[in-house]
């Protein structure tokens, strides 16, 4: 057969053509698509954000997924985990994709002032009350989360395979991921288990921008609960105590010498005292003190190092106040996540998507965007299987002018997650929303 020399190049230049055309227009399929949608978007963010459900009391939240996901066509699943809830698309062959958005809020005053802004208070499982608010923007995870399952159930044409959304209760206190596997997710409920697992997080970078990188990005965690015990009395009589107060001061000091003289100086590590509770009254000696402590690691070595340093700081002491054995202090280990470390791949893939989408200058990478010493346990939801593939990514929500005043005021952020005046920027709802969709659409490439 004689072929004319430039039937290679012409037949190559037609497939780039043809592979442009459909980016081009699958972006503004997405574009499209999300904007007419983006009103619906937002008032249900300002729901979800004044109606804040602190871990496992998530059923609010939880019921407004449900029937979102169930009205789309999606086979849902409820009460996993205590609140966790699952839904699930089969569309045709193709791999099985899971996206993840977490629903808990934090036990935080709201001091925005935005007109939708938490007035919440709840009571907690010991009878006290707290103001909440969502100051980590779950709130904007669990709207992105149901925007992208509308598009991806409305345009089945874009995706091959099978499609599996969670809400994760439980997130704030490293808990909701096991809870949801333990609880037997993947056994009992009958989800199947992921190719790839991807979740987007609010970062108070400026809207348009994502940080996106492979490798190790967030820091392992414990939280773990120190009581010690004592002998309580008169506050006038002191030597007639064991005062667990005392105990409890010497040891939040001692705690910190673990990470400063046992730790080497080259690695990553945190401990910190996040909550001390003992007593009432001003003229009494409580008979115990609650010390609630968190760990942050890069990894088992030195996670180790902390928490034997905190058993032998605790016994240190107890024997120091000449405490009977049945009364040294107790350790209660709580929620844990190992360092999140993003698969290569999978991330690449997102990584050039999403700069189509945004700009490649607005996709921070691992060469820009160090590891943080934050924490999450959204990968647990795939530890234990044997496809071990996920990537997790941060998207900016916060202001791009007061980005841009906070970096020429040297700071990193204009403000801080867990803080009462933690914003998400309305624009960055339809925003995320976009990059969610362009994220799962790249993930089912190439599984």
């Amino acid at each position: 057969m004689n072929v004319p020399k430039n039937f290679f190049l012409s037949g190559l230049l037609f497939f780039a053509t043809l592979t442009f055309w459909a980016q081009s227009n699958a972006s503004d399929l997405i574009k499209n698509a999300v904007e007419k949608d983006s009103e619906r978007l937002i008032e249900m963010y300002k729901d979800i954000h004044q109606n804040p459900e602190l871990g496992f009391m998530e059923t609010r939240t939880a019921g407004i997924i449900a029937k979102d996901l169930k009205s789309l066509g999606y086979e849902v699943k409820t009460g996993i985990g205590v609140t966790g809830v699952v839904g699930i698309m089969k569309n045709g062959d193709g791999p099985t994709v899971m996206y993840r958005a977490d629903m808990d809020c934090n036990a935080v005053k709201e001091t925005t002032g935005l007109p939708y802004a938490s007035t919440k208070v709840v009571k907690r499982e010991d009878g006290s009350e707290t103001p909440v608010m969502h100051a980590c923007g779950h709130d904007a995870h669990v709207t992105w989360m149901l925007g992208v399952a509308k598009f991806m159930a409305e345009h089945k044409d874009t995706w091959k395979g099978t499609l599996v959304f969670v809400g994760q209760p439980a997130e704030e206190p490293i808990m909701g991921a096991v809870a949801m596997v333990d609880d037997g997710m993947y056994s009992k409920y009958g989800v199947p288990e992921p190719d790839a697992l991807i979740g987007m997080h609010t970062a108070p970078i400026a809207v348009g921008m994502i940080a996106c990188a492979t490798g190790v990005r967030m820091a392992g965690t414990d939280q773990i609960d120190v009581t010690f015990h004592g002998i309580g009395g008169h506050g006038s009589m002191p030597n007639m105590t064991k005062d667990p107060v005392v105990m409890a001061a010497a040891a939040i000091m001692q705690y910190q010498i673990i990470v400063s003289r046992a730790i080497a100086p080259q690695d990553a590590a945190v401990l910190t005292v996040g909550s001390v509770q003992a007593g009432s009254d001003n003229n009494v000696i409580p008979a115990s003190a609650l010390v609630k402590i968190n760990l942050r690691f890069f990894n088992e070595r030195d996670r180790q190092m902390m928490i034997n340093g905190i058993k032998r700081v605790n016994e240190g002491i107890a024997y120091a106040y000449d405490l009977p054995k049945d009364l040294y202090p107790t350790m209660k280990m709580k929620g844990h996540a190992e360092p999140l470390d993003n698969s290569k791949a999978l991330t690449q893939r997102i990584q050039k998507a999403t700069g189509k989408l945004l700009g490649e200058k607005n996709v921070l990478k691992e060469d820009v965007f160090p590891s943080v010493m934050g924490s999450e346990d959204f990968h647990h939801l795939v530890l234990q299987n044997e496809k071990v593939n996920y990537s997790y990514f941060q998207v900016g929500v916060a202001d791009p002018d007061r980005f841009a005043q906070a970096l020429k005021e040297g700071k990193s952020f204009p403000y801080s997650n867990h803080n009462g005046d933690f914003i998400v920027e309305l624009s960055s709802i339809p925003l995320g929303t976009k990059i969610g969709i362009t994220a799962l659409l790249a993930s089912f490439e190439n599984e």
